[in-house]
């Protein structure tokens, strides 16, 4: 168990990809199969053995000490480290330094879920002497991501831009284990990449970057698709948490939620509190956050539907995200991908493709 290390768990960015989701709360905040993202991930910090968390936070950064305190409820000790501007993975490690207080430290991106056993990322950092330790996932499609190619004996070779043509299916997940001393050397005041600058400054300075490669679960939480398939694994149990309040099943269902008699609600669906689905609806691998409406007979799938907001009668809504207290009216369709501002009333029987609106 990791007693002796300590982690840091970057959640400053503003989440611009996932917007209209986020004008209101940052990414790690979004509710995720029934709590806030990050609540997931803290949980496995947790079940390490890590006793201490350093939060580095920027954007709405007082929404994560309004919902975590000082973190005694999750076993843990918070504390919260603001970044006045945006400074890079780096930048945002550095920025945290002087309230680290061991050897080594976990850091991780706060808006990667992932299954990994974080006791063997840091038994192989320990084991291989490393300055810096990288957890690799492979994947089955590199292409949309840099690759990390390492030797026999785990030694990371470089680091490779996305390409057509990777040279391995190892990429970085978004996790690692860092010596004190290495965060120390990193420059202070400036925007600083960790993939950029950090990591192949070390390999050109001799330095031992190791890779921790495994076939854990992995997601990058990004894009509106990844944070709905995210949220639907966690809910059926795909995606390991402790965090899940409920057993894992084909939906969750929280407090005050009014499901009709005949409403099918399955593939991982996470229902908010105080949401009401009418009768012969049809809700699939979604995320309904509080106070959402379907209507009797509409249809949702691999959607997110706004705290407030509401799908009238016979609306049909396909992997499209309805902001907070928007309007889908009655038989309205809405397909590939569409994404509606909070507070936009859409008139009954459109049918639309892809433009925000």
């Amino acid at each position: 168990m990791l007693h002796d290390v300590e982690a840091v768990v970057l959640v400053g960015g503003k989440g611009t990809r996932l917007r209209p989701l986020t004008l209101s709360a940052p990414k790690p905040m979004l509710p995720t199969a029934g709590v806030p993202f990050l609540a997931h991930l803290l949980s496995r910090i947790r079940a390490a053995g890590v006793r201490r968390v350093v939060l580095g936070t920027s954007y709405l950064a007082e929404t994560f000490s309004e919902a975590f305190g000082d973190g005694a409820e999750l076993g843990l000790e918070l504390v919260y480290v603001v970044e006045d501007q945006p400074m890079g993975t780096g930048g945002g490690i550095r920025n945290v330094a002087k309230h680290l207080t061991t050897e080594h430290v976990l850091v991780f991106n706060g808006d990667v879920l992932c299954g990994t056993d974080l006791n063997a990322v840091v038994d192989t950092h320990r084991r291989t002497d490393a300055d810096v330790t990288l957890h690799l996932v492979r994947v089955q499609d590199p292409r949309a991501y840099g690759c990390v190619p390492t030797d026999a004996d785990g030694q990371v070779l470089q680091f490779l831009e996305k390409t057509e043509d990777p040279p391995t299916d190892q990429i970085n997940a978004g996790c690692y284990v860092f010596r004190r001393s290495v965060i120390d050397s990193i420059p202070e005041g400036r925007p600083v990449s960790v993939e950029r600058e950090t990591f192949p400054g070390l390999l050109a300075a001799g330095s031992r970057v190791s890779g921790h490669v495994d076939n854990a679960y992995w997601r990058d939480m990004g894009t509106p698709a990844d944070l709905i398939h995210g949220s639907a694994d966690l809910v059926r149990g795909v995606a390991p948490s402790s965090a899940l309040p409920g057993p894992p099943g084909e939906s969750l269902v929280l407090g005050g939620a009014k499901i009709a008699d005949g409403a099918l609600v399955f593939g991982g669906t996470a229902v908010g509190r105080g949401v009401v689905i009418g009768a012969g609806a049809r809700v699939e691998g979604s995320m309904l956050f509080d106070g959402a409406v379907v209507g009797e007979g509409a249809v949702v799938e691999h959607s997110v539907i706004g705290a407030g907001a509401r799908v009238d009668e016979g609306a049909r809504v396909d992997e499209t995200v309805v902001g907070d207290r928007a309007v889908v009216g009655a038989h309205c369709e809405l397909r590939r991908g569409m994404r509606i501002w909070p507070d936009v009333v859409l008139p009954p029987h459109g049918v639309r493709f892809s433009p925000d609106v």
